[in-house]
């Protein structure tokens, strides 16, 4: 039980989550399901790790998409600004035929 206490304790001061950790301790002892359930939290590390890669080494994705919805942005500006001119000309020209 202290081998498995120590491994809990290191896992949550590495700022695993509570059930995960839990559920490495616990697999540690052994058990029926213990080889899978260190498999998937593993797996579930593996996946976690590779999203942080992503979002932090490649930010080239995150840089394209950011010009695109400024873009985006202006034109719809430009629309909007666009169409509020050619009202202000028509509210302009039908209050002279009056």
């Amino acid at each position: 039980m202290a081998k498995s206490d120590n491994l809990f304790k290191t896992l949550r001061k590495r700022g695993l989550r509570k059930s995960a950790a839990r559920a490495v301790a616990d697999a540690e002892r052994g058990g029926k399901e213990a080889g899978a359930v260190a498999r998937e939290v593993l797996a579930d590390l593996d996946k976690a790790g590779d999203a942080i890669r992503t979002r932090i080494t490649n930010r080239d994705g995150r840089r394209r998409g950011a010009k695109k919805a400024a873009a985006t942005r202006k034109r719809n500006a430009a629309k909007r600004s666009e169409a509020a001119t050619r009202a202000a000309k028509t509210r302009k020209s039908r209050s002279r035929s009056r």
